[in-house]
């Protein structure tokens, strides 16, 4: 290549990087709210990436075989905007006009299932990177599986780009641990080492050294010294790309708020504009001689849009590929196609074991434990595991083998004591497709995973969640790990699905609606302790997918509603007896999920409470707060406002007052009035 022509290449590498650096110094400036900082920094290595590395179809953004790019650190949302708009994703000029706007497709920080070609929500830091590692497990699993020699449907990269703030918080521990010990060799991440968080120089908070840090978690490592050397940047992503046996990052130091002659590499070019008189003198800095705001070089939008017709390309291949191998392998090829679409199989309900009140006292999470592996048989996408408590939430297939660098293909995930992780590594797996994955913990270490269970929730993703151990009924262990204020808490995310069985024949259907409800994620509450197996004359647990249904009628005219939730059922219909001997008419209504119940019609919520029967109490061994909608206020909820204690169940629940007396009590006292 001659001088000019190396001139000229360099010139259009500048105007296509500084296209990037200026859509979001103007997105940011007109809405006077944002990051422009990040991208700034950030457009050399994107621009290297996008344009010469990534695969993807901006076209077809759902395109089973392209590779994966997470923003984990969200805050730099107009650069992903930026990308997307250049390289020809469905995001117009005005979108990026809009940055930040009611109503807009480019909100402050990046939503899965709102702005086409977002991988995943991010802006907790972290959480992006965590769900990069899900994914690349669900590569590798998938690749395990139906790959065949010659013939790799599943060959793609993850690729995700952490700040300062992703590195600093646990979750980057816990998620890069995983992804080193399984040798996770088609996971890429950058480290965006600009030495700058909102509080000033990351020397206030941290003296990590990240090299050897990732070197000891089993990832290789390599650097680039200049985030703008474009060369150097290619380079390390190549031999990132040539490393096939543990995962890889990549360590670039950038300058955030990069041009700007007055707040490059200050912690004021992190989360504000620049003000208009920094915005005129950057441009200047950087030799951008267009002076209208959002100007994009005709030149420079040709470039970025030549990814399109080489991303058509990539994706015809890839096709062709599959049509290859499914000639050879029909059968497989069929399954493959099933699983990336989502779709169930034909009939995976007959596999669901049945429980009647003969079957005798059962824990919810021993019942679980036997449908999970009856219907691993029928649902191979069925993957997961616990946080080091498999044996205890029963989350083991039986027949299967662990999840391993050795055995990718395998079913049981050991997480270790890693629950945040385990978390945003099942939002990974459902964003990646193909799967439903489950994790497994004590009920009251859903707090380590409340961030991400709260992702899954906004992004409409249908990972399960299998809490066990969930009230006092746990027992020795002691107020550390008896949940009370749990239940109320988790019912409080919106789109989360929280259900307590209460028993055998009600967590059967509790699995049923779990694995058919792919629209948000489900929380499963079992029991240590063994409870009854109930007898339903009036009804069926299949009314469990209603939330809500009358479990036994009184003899006589209904004077009062009872209404409690898994092993509390049994104290319901205790007081229930007791009620009727006393010549008092009470109805037992299971209540296994409020969110299920509340989405029924008003007609069947008055059926099941009839708004004229006032005299209502509830029962439930944990906090009363998600309780008061369905008493009323003439109600009453026999809960727990303490902390529990060390001992054995039933003590617990006698010394704590979670009694039939205390139910019956309740709704004597409540008739008198």
């Amino acid at each position: 290549m001659s001088e000019s022509a190396v001139a000229d290449s360099k010139a259009l590498d500048e105007l296509c990087i500084n296209t990037v650096r200026t859509l979001a110094i103007d997105a940011v400036q007109r809405a006077n709210s944002g990051h422009p900082g990040a991208p700034m920094g950030l457009a050399p290595l994107c621009y290297v990436l996008w344009t010469r590395h990534l695969r993807h179809n901006p076209r077809d953004p759902t395109w089973p075989g392209r590779d994966r790019f997470v923003l984990s650190c969200g805050h730099a949302s107009m650069l992903l905007y930026s990308l997307l708009y250049l390289t020809g994703y469905d995001l117009s000029l005005d979108d990026l006009k809009g940055f930040r706007q009611w109503g807009s497709l480019t909100p402050g920080h990046p939503e899965y299932g709102h702005t086409p070609g977002v991988e995943t929500t991010t802006g907790p830091l972290g959480q992006g990177l965590a769900n990069a590692v899900g994914m690349a497990v669900a590569h590798a699993h998938l690749a395990g599986e139906f790959n065949r020699p010659g013939r790799e449907v599943v060959d793609h990269t993850i690729y995700f780009l952490a700040s300062d703030g992703d590195l600093m918080e646990g979750l980057s521990h816990e998620a890069a641990s995983l992804a080193g010990h399984l040798r996770l060799g088609n996971l890429i991440g950058f480290y965006d080492d600009n030495h700058i968080t909102i509080d000033g120089d990351t020397v206030l908070a941290m003296s990590d050294n990240a090299k050897q840090r990732f070197e000891a978690y089993g990832w290789n490592v390599e650097h680039v010294a200049d985030g703008n050397d474009l060369t150097a940047i290619d380079r390390a992503i190549t031999a990132a790309r040539a490393v096939t046996d543990r995962p890889s990052i990549i360590m670039v130091r950038t300058h955030i708020g990069f041009g700007s002659p007055n707040k490059q590499d200050t912690a004021g070019a992190h989360g504000a504009p620049l003000g208009e008189e920094e915005v005129r003198l950057t441009k200047q800095q950087l030799g951008w001689d267009y002076e209208e705001p959002f100007s994009v070089p005709e030149e420079a939008l040709a470039e970025w849009r030549s990814v399109v017709e080489r991303g058509a390309l990539q994706q015809s291949e890839w096709d062709a590929r599959l049509e290859a191998y499914a000639s050879e392998h029909p059968d497989a090829a069929a399954e493959f196609r099933r699983r990336v679409s989502g779709r169930l199989p034909k009939d995976w309900e007959d596999a669901l074991p049945s429980f009647s009140a003969d079957s005798g006292p059962l824990a919810t999470r021993s019942v679980s434990g036997k449908v999970l592996n009856a219907l691993s048989v029928a649902l191979p996408e069925l993957v997961g595991g616990s946080a080091d408590l498999a044996g205890s939430n029963n989350t083991l297939i039986d027949d299967a083998v662990a999840l391993s660098a050795e055995e990718p293909a395998g079913r049981n995930i050991f997480f270790g004591v890693r629950e945040h992780a385990m978390a945003a590594v099942l939002n990974g797996m459902v964003l990646h497709g193909g799967f439903i994955p489950y994790g497994g913990t004590f009920l009251i270490f859903s707090d380590y995973m409340r961030p991400a269970i709260r992702l899954a929730a906004m992004m409409g993703l249908g990972p399960i969640y299998v809490f066990t151990h969930d009230s006092i009924g746990l027992g020795e262990d002691g107020p550390t790990h008896q949940p009370i204020e749990t239940l109320s808490a988790l019912r409080a995310i919106p789109n989360l699905t929280v259900i307590r069985p209460a028993d055998a024949a009600e967590t059967v259907e509790a699995w049923r609606v779990a694995i058919k409800s792919r629209s948000g994620p489900v929380a499963l509450a079992l029991t240590r302790q063994k409870v009854p197996s109930l007898d339903r004359a009036l009804s069926s647990a299949a009314d469990l997918e209603r939330g809500a249904y009358v479990l036994s009628e009184a003899e006589t005219s209904v004077q009062a509603v009872i209404v409690a939730t898994g092993s509390e059922v049994q104290i319901a219909l205790e007081a229930q007896k007791t009620l009727a001997a006393e010549g008092v008419g009470a109805r037992v209504v299971s209540m296994p999920c409020m969110e299920l119940f509340a989405a029924q019609s008003e007609e069947y919520r008055n059926e099941v409470l009839p708004p004229e029967i006032t005299t209502r109490v509830a029962v439930e061994a944990g906090h009363p707060m998600s309780w008061y909608r369905w008493v009323g206020e003439r109600g009453a909820v026999v809960a727990l406002e303490r902390f529990g204690a060390s001992a054995p169940c039933a003590r617990l629940y006698e010394e704590l007052g979670i009694t039939a007396d205390a139910v019956v009590q309740q709704v004597k006292h409540l008739i008198e009035q």
